[in-house]
């Protein structure tokens, strides 16, 4: 009996490169973290169609997948905005002050982690440790990693992104 896959959540051409990542790895289930990559790359963000839809391709349980998403913070399960700050709550950053930094985001742009501004163009997202503790207090401003920071470093950085967006 020949094995039939899935379709895809939708017709847009992006499915190939997930496609492309899980054959290069013959749908073995040690392909999940390319794949998810793969998808997210394409995509950006996870969403639970897209989930579904690698879970029964590499034949693994929908939990297992939506589980190692969500473990690792490289993978986003919403659509992000146009610039991200990742605010580092390990002990050393919560120390040093990025608890209060993130209490200001949600005062000051009405942020939670995990959540986007209504317009897109800010996310804020929260990480337990990124591996700079030497550099404590630190945030990801776009992926670029700044320590030491501080209520003004970080406000300056957001004013700069905002100014550039209008």
């Amino acid at each position: 009996m020949p094995t039939t896959h899935p379709e895809h959540p939708t017709a847009d051409k992006r499915w190939l490169l997930v496609d492309l990542a899980m054959q290069r790895l013959d749908h073995r289930p040690d392909a999940l973290i390319e794949t998810l990559h793969a998808a997210q790359d394409a995509f950006g963000y996870l969403e639970n169609d897209t989930l579904r839809y690698i879970a029964t391709r590499l034949n693994l349980p929908p939990s297992k997948v939506y589980g190692v998403t969500t473990f690792y913070n490289h993978f986003d399960t919403k659509p992000k905005g146009d610039h991200t700050l990742v605010v580092c709550t390990g002990t050393a950053c919560h120390v040093k002050g990025n608890d209060r930094l993130l209490a200001w985001m949600n005062e000051q742009y009405g942020l939670r982690p995990g959540e986007t501004t209504p317009d897109n163009r800010l996310s804020l997202v929260e990480v337990r440790c990124v591996g700079a503790c030497a550099l404590a207090p630190v945030i990801l401003a776009d992926g670029q990693i700044t320590g030491k920071t501080d209520l003004e470093k970080t406000t300056a950085i957001i004013e700069e992104w905002l100014d550039n967006a209008s």
